[in-house]
């Protein structure tokens, strides 16, 4: 054989060892990958078997539901012990929890001088004018830096199966009565409401709270009916255009004691308050504005318990109106009108004035005093970043003959202010302020100052769904 024939020989052989070693292998591998694929169609099928179970407790937790739901009474229908309702805390509004108020600082320079509990607001009937002897009397000017203003207040509402109750209250630092000059917890609303019924600390039905400008000084003009006071209200109308109210609201007069001791040193008459006042308003509201219109009866009583049988005492019938409108004048301009008159209403009005007062200095019997007061501002909106508010107000009261010379008689108010806005909840600017007041003997004073106010409000959610 030939050299070469066995190199050929050779090779074949070499070729087929190589093949049956690579089919070896290949089958190997292809075992492997069958015990692979097993293992993963084993692990679908178990996977399979949990979704599957997983699904009929689904199917059951459904059925349990409708179970449920099918025994439910339907909305509006009764149940045993409980009246039908129209509707349920489930289909009507939640509850919720809603906080609100600001901080302010109120930087004041006072060019004359007024009763130093009252230095942080201007007050006609404050403005000293017997000095000595009055409260306020020394050097002229005065810097005040205050935040009596600043204000916190909390609103809640809750559903109930007769309506939703709602509830505020709001406090602010202005001291006054025994507090008088102190910053200190001072009480603006509490109250509560349900349907048409509200009780508690509110605006006086007698009041109308919009015809107030927006003027930066705290007491505001004298002239306005402006009294937060405890009450009971019914409000049997209030729609989109009409609001009717009643309510009986807390009594407290005001007794000017004027001349009487004079008279008869013995006596020291003290007011009296045997009945609640009676309050009631309509309101209208247009497109051009509102309207409304408010009066008031009390009885006003007075006794003397240092006699031992409270004589002299007796009482005396008091009454006002109210009437008082905001008319839309230019975009969001508003002119704001108010004129109040009656007799022993002063502790309802702003500023000034006493309810029941001697009639005489010799023979004196009580008498309720007449007041008239009235306001005319204007609330003017420059653009989004700046406002203003011009006006003038004045309280006028009728006094008598049982009264002292330095009773207050009148007392007047004009301010004007440029306020800026730099976002909504900020308000920065002066306000320029005049008062003056006169007593019975004519004799009178003035007070001019300066307010520049620095105010950052807040209002949120604490909790309950969106607004």
């Amino acid at each position: 054989m030939r050299r070469t024939d066995c190199a050929r020989l050779v090779l074949v052989a070499v070729l087929l060892l190589l093949s049956g070693s690579a089919r070896a292998d290949e089958r190997e591998e292809i075992e492997a990958l069958r015990q692979e694929v097993a293992k993963e169609r084993e692990a679908l099928a178990a996977e399979r078997r949990e979704l599957a179970e997983q699904r009929r407790r689904v199917d059951d937790a459904l059925a349990e539901l409708e179970r449920e739901k099918s025994m439910r009474p339907a909305p509006g229908a009764a149940t045993e012990g409980m009246p039908a309702v129209s509707a349920t805390p489930e289909s009507g509004p939640r509850p919720y929890l809603d906080v609100y108020g600001f901080a302010q600082l109120d930087a004041i320079y006072d060019f004359e001088r007024v009763d130093p509990d009252w230095k942080s607001t201007l007050r006609p009937s404050k403005i000293p004018v017997n000095c000595p002897g009055d409260a306020g009397c020394g050097n002229n000017g005065d810097a005040i830096l205050s935040v009596r203003q600043s204000r916190l207040g909390v609103k809640a509402g809750y559903p109930t199966p007769i309506g939703e109750i709602k509830a505020t209250f709001e406090f602010d630092l202005f001291g006054t009565g025994d507090d008088a000059g102190e910053t200190t917890f001072h009480i603006r609303q509490a109250y509560g409401e349900l349907g048409p019924l509200l009780a508690g600390q509110t605006w006086s039905v007698l009041m109308d709270p919009d015809v107030y400008p927006n003027v930066i000084d705290y007491w505001g003009p004298p002239g306005q009916i402006n009294f937060r006071n405890p009450q009971l209200r019914y409000t049997p109308v209030r729609d989109e255009n009409w609001e009717f109210a009643v309510a009986i609201e807390s009594p407290g007069s005001a007794l000017d004691e004027g001349k009487i001791s004079q008279v008869d040193p013995s006596l020291d008459a003290q007011s009296w308050n045997p009945s609640p006042d009676y309050t009631t308003h309509v309101r209208f509201l247009g497109d051009w504005g509102h309207v409304q219109g408010g009066a008031i009866l009390r009885v006003l009583g007075f006794e003397n318990p240092d006699t031992g049988t409270n004589r002299p005492d007796g009482t005396e019938i008091g009454w006002g109106i109210n009437l008082s409108s905001g008319i839309d004048t230019f975009g969001d301009d508003k002119l704001l009108l108010q004129v109040v008159y009656g007799r022993g209403i002063a502790s309802y009005m702003n500023d000034g004035g006493t309810d029941l007062a001697p009639d005489s200095d010799t023979n004196p019997n009580a008498e309720a005093l007449p007041i008239l007061g009235w306001l005319a501002y204007y609330n003017r909106t420059w653009n989004e970043r700046w406002t203003s508010s011009i006006g003038y107000s004045e309280t006028r009261q009728d006094t008598t003959d049982g009264q002292l010379d330095t009773a207050f008689e009148l007392g007047q108010y004009a301010s004007v202010n440029l306020l800026y806005h730099p976002v909504p909840e900020v308000l920065i600017g002066p306000e320029f302020l005049w008062g003056r007041r006169e007593n019975r003997n004519d004799n009178s004073e003035t007070d001019t100052r300066v307010q520049v106010s620095f105010k950052y409000d807040f209002d949120g959610r604490i909790f309950g769904s969106e607004r």
